[in-house]
């Protein structure tokens, strides 16, 4: 079970200062009496950032393994949170979403690419959604990264609401929160599709 841990550094300032030595965890989240044996159960690696550790407490009672997750970091998915938000920011800003993603993950091709970037924007747009309805002063919000950087007022959206959505998170998806993979439900568009479709293919001499 992820747990958010509290901090305003960065990605990469996490790594450099080995910010998960200094995750504490003092009570077991279902024992809040103890007795249950909760004991800190060293840590786990991810792929990015290069280096980057993530603290762990074992519950041998409950038979769960608690991680605190930094707020800079994606729940699920690798990276961070502001690598997600420079995605989706460039695929809002683009005419389709074959124009915003090309150069990204050339290594495996565009049909690839796209259901990466996808999963990405389908995850973010339900966020957004669901914080229109839980948060009132973000009713008058549209479910995208410029609308809620403007409310907000902040450089980067997705940080900020890991920070401030601590009632939510168990009910929000990743990578922001830390409740359940949304399903799509089957014959529905992707989210953030552009009506102005594909890129017309190219002509041939």
């Amino acid at each position: 079970m992820q747990i958010r841990f509290a901090t305003d550094i960065s990605a990469d300032e996490y790594v450099r200062q080995q910010a998960w030595k200094d995750a504490a965890l003092d009570n077991c989240p279902i024992h809040r009496k103890g007795g249950c044996g909760f004991a800190r159960h060293g840590t786990y690696s991810r792929q990015t950032p290069e280096g980057t550790k993530i603290a762990r407490w074992h519950c041998p009672d409950g038979h769960i393994i608690f991680s605190l997750l930094p707020d800079c970091l994606s729940a699920r998915l690798p990276g961070s949170l502001i690598d997600v938000e420079t995605a989706i920011n460039k695929v809002e800003k683009a005419p389709s979403q074959e124009a915003a993603v090309y150069g990204f993950r050339i290594d495996v091709g565009l049909t690839g690419v796209l259901r990466w970037i996808r999963r990405r924007l389908f995850l973010i747009n339900t966020t957004l959604r669901l914080l229109t309805k839980l948060v009132p002063a973000l009713q008058d919000c549209q479910p995208s990264i410029s609308s809620f950087k403007a409310a907000l007022g902040v450089e980067y959206v997705l940080p900020a609401l890991r920070m401030s959505a601590g009632p939510y998170l168990y009910v929000l998806p990743p990578p922001v929160g830390f409740g359940p993979r949304p399903q799509r439900k089957k014959g529905k568009k992707p989210p953030f599709q552009h009506k102005t479709g594909t890129d017309p293919p190219l002509e041939r001499e």
